[in-house]
């Protein structure tokens, strides 16, 4: 077996707390540890998936029609531009993520419709792949983009600067563009099952970073926030979704000026 199956991996962890099929061995494993310590993170997955779905339904409906997708994951139900698409067919999504198990799923799985775009790129280096030709003839940066960063953050360990990088993006969009968010937090968590949990994602792909209110709302500088705030995400504009009331996160979209 090679490493990708054999060291867990978050992606397929989260695949794996939303009831997909996705995964390996490995991945249900350090998932089990996960939900022995925190038995309710299936739900808050769940809770998560359902904030995307409602942040990017309310852009759709307030006209925006290009989405970047960062950190975007394994695809799995109600996926960005499955959401799009009953607002606007011809709404325009691309997809990125640096995990190449991720990416080569989503070339698998995602349509080859010209309109949904798979790029492998580092949240970290975002001018690596902001030039990319065929982003850029997928999206058009001169104008209003849904920027979504919807539980990646929370991987990218603070030493490697991830305020400046969601800065650069920030700036690489057009006033009036979208920036909506989620990310894990510990705040009210016992100290001991988070330091437990933060292990098991140590030994994964990616080291876990849970971050507090006010280190969160940094990532939004620069943006207007929409109502409700940064909040946790089952309090994010419910709308009637079956509500569960776990969130280990919080959630926001603000509007670039």
């Amino acid at each position: 077996m090679t490493d990708a199956e054999t060291r867990p991996n978050v992606a397929r962890m989260y695949d794996y707390y939303l009831g997909g099929c996705h995964n390996f061995a490995a991945d249900r494993a350090a998932a089990e540890e996960i939900l022995k310590i925190f038995p309710d993170t299936s739900v808050a997955a769940q809770t998560n998936r359902a904030f995307l779905r409602r942040a990017v339904r309310w852009a759709a409906e307030r006209g925006v029609r290009q989405f970047l997708d960062v950190g975007a994951g394994l695809p799995t139900q109600g996926n960005v531009h499955e959401v799009v698409r009953a607002v606007d067919p011809d709404a325009r999504v691309v997809y990125v993520d640096h995990d190449e198990v991720a990416v080569a799923y989503a070339r698998r799985l995602l349509p080859t419709d010209g309109r949904t775009v798979v790029l492998r790129g580092d949240l970290r280096r975002p001018d690596e792949w902001l030039a990319d030709p065929t982003l850029r003839a997928t999206i058009d940066l001169a104008e209003p983009v849904a920027l979504l960063l919807v539980a990646v953050l929370h991987f990218v360990p603070d030493g490697d600067d991830p305020w400046a990088a969601v800065a650069r993006l920030r700036d690489a969009t057009a006033p009036g563009s979208l920036l909506a968010l989620s990310h894990l937090t510990l705040d009210g968590a016992p100290p001991l099952p988070a330091r437990a949990g933060t292990e098991v994602y140590r030994r994964s792909s990616a080291p876990l970073v849970p971050r507090t209110h006010a280190d969160v709302a940094r990532f939004l500088d620069g943006y207007d926030l929409v109502e409700p705030g940064l909040v946790r995400l089952a309090d994010w504009r419910p709308d009637g979704e079956p509500r569960a009331a776990v969130s280990h996160g919080y959630g926001g979209v603000g509007v670039r000026r």
